[in-house]
Parts: structure tokens; sequence; C-alpha cells
């Protein structure tokens, strides 16, 4: 299990990026630069929900280029929810986010330090997502009624409805979003597996 989920997308890396970083830079543990690293993780996960509802759920665009991107990135995930060659994020994509997120970081803390360690701090988070998203789609039973819970609650959104449950790893802020939803509340949506706007 864990040797499929190393060669797709660009998990391989994230695990070797993580692990250099940790030796090379992290090597003191300081508590301040723990601490980065737990805020880059949140940071990534309060951007999971949004890059998932607003960028990969955003309507079809009008540009070939860029309706091929978005196809590739998420629509015909849902679509081929199955395919693992479809359920990571590719590296063209990753790179430049963590690019975007470093910048942010600099910018925000005027810190090399803190920078890298928020920055190592997000690829722990969306490395964490990638097996959370794996392990939704793939036949394997959680070990954890956590885990078991947050696999059904990924389900209902690729099964069920779009529009709701956008979070993968976590509902939190689905709640805030104002779509999350009891399963039994929500109909069946005739676009679940082809999405449309």
């Amino acid at each position: 299990m864990l040797v499929d989920f190393l060669r797709h997308g660009s998990n391989a890396v994230l695990a070797i990026a993580i692990a250099v970083a940790c030796a090379a830079g992290l090597a003191g543990f300081a508590p301040l630069v723990l601490w980065a690293v737990a805020a880059g993780a949140l940071c990534f996960f309060a951007s999971e929900y949004t890059t998932h509802r607003f960028m990969f759920h955003a309507p079809p665009s009008k540009v070939p280029f860029v309706l091929r991107l978005q196809h590739r990135l998420h629509y015909d995930h849902h679509v081929e929810p199955s395919r693992l060659d479809l359920l990571f994020l590719p590296l063209w994509f990753v790179v430049p986010a963590t690019a975007a997120f470093a910048a942010v970081y600099a910018i925000a803390t005027r810190d090399a330090t803190l920078t890298f360690s928020l920055v190592t701090g997000s690829l722990c988070g969306l490395l964490s997502y990638e097996w959370v998203h794996y392990v939704a789609h793939v036949p394997f039973k959680p070990l954890t009624p956590y885990g078991r819970w947050i696999k059904k609650y990924h389900l209902w959104h690729h099964f069920k409805s779009e529009r709701h449950w956008f979070g993968v790893t976590n509902p939190l802020v689905d709640v805030a979003g104002r779509t999350y939803a009891g399963v039994d509340d929500v109909p069946k949506s005739p676009s679940v597996r082809i999405l449309r706007r």
C-alpha cells in the first residue's frame, strides 16, 4: 500500500523533501521552529478547503489550456474516482504552489528559518492530505474510528454531492464555510461525477 502511494503524483518527492528538511534545517528542533512547522501545517489544512472548493470546483474555463488543467487537477478525478493517476496532485502543480506558500511566508515573517519551517509544515500537511485522500479511494479499512468516518465523509463528496464536504482531512472549514451537512439532509446531485456549475 505504501509503495503504491509513493509511486504516484508527487508523494515520493514530498516525502524526500520533508526528510531532507528535518535532517538539514530542523535538526535543532527549537520550540519556535516546531511551532512554525505546526502553523505551516495548519495553513495548509485551511488552504486545502479553499483550493478544493474555489479552484478545483471552479466553473469550466473557456480557455482550452486552462480547461485541460481543470480536468487533470480535479474534474477527471470526479469522473473516475478510483484511478490512482488522477488521485494525486502532480509535481507541476505542487512546486509552484509551494513556491507561492514560501513567498507569502517570507513576506510575512522576513525570517529564513521561520519561512523554511512554515514551508516544511505545509509540505507535511500536503503529504498527510494525500495519504488521507488515498486511503479514502482505495479498498482499505482505516484502523481508527476517525479514519473510517473521514473516509466516508470524503466519499459523500464524490458520490452524494459535489457541493458539500470539501474538507478531505477534516470537516472544520466545511462547518465555517457552510458546506457541511448531514448526509441524509442532502439530495443526490445529478452532477456529482461530471462537474459543472
